[in-house]
């Protein structure tokens, strides 16, 4: 588990166009953002993968990533064993507390400074760096609707998914 957020701000990428013709991006400098929580459920043994995602216009917070967890527990059957780093609403008394009551969930915490580790990395990074590259959206909707678009191609193509996988070096 991860969160990331999302910018109506362009991320500018390196990009071709015909000799002569330089692109331009405009945009109306608009700070808004949208907030994602998300994970790649798979198999103990990395297969069956897909991705999790919560979009969210406020921060991560206690609440929030409690929210993710109910969600996560009606969508995958069985025990859940969980990923995900130190931010400070994963450490909270609610979140710990939450945690202790659920005979389902098993949290371990990835080491801090090593976002390799994590597969929702590289989920974001993809995200970031294809679907919303050179992106100007006018509003927030037109940005969740590239998200959400782009949540359905992974969630579809789960060869990807498991690319993320092995990249994290999680499994083999």
């Amino acid at each position: 588990m991860d969160e990331s957020g999302f910018s109506l701000r362009p991320s500018v990428r390196r990009t071709w166009a015909p000799k002569g013709q330089t692109p331009r991006i405009k945009h109306r400098f608009n700070w808004q953002r949208l907030n994602a929580v998300g994970a790649i459920a798979c198999s103990p043994d990395g297969n069956d993968p897909s991705a999790r995602l919560r979009f969210q216009y406020e921060t991560t917070n206690s609440d929030s990533s409690i929210l993710f967890l109910e969600d996560l527990h009606k969508d995958v059957d069985g025990p859940v064993l969980l990923l995900w780093d130190g931010l400070p609403a994963h450490r909270s008394k609610q979140v710990t507390a939450f945690i202790k009551e659920q005979s389902w969930l098993t949290v371990e915490r990835l080491p801090a400074y090593a976002p390799e580790l994590n597969p929702v990395e590289f989920l974001w990074a993809a995200m970031k760096n294809k679907h919303t590259a050179n992106a100007c959206d006018d509003t927030i909707e037109q940005l969740y609707n590239r998200l959400e678009k782009a949540h359905q191609r992974y969630s579809s193509e789960r060869q990807i998914l498991k690319g993320f996988l092995k990249a994290s070096k999680l499994y083999g």
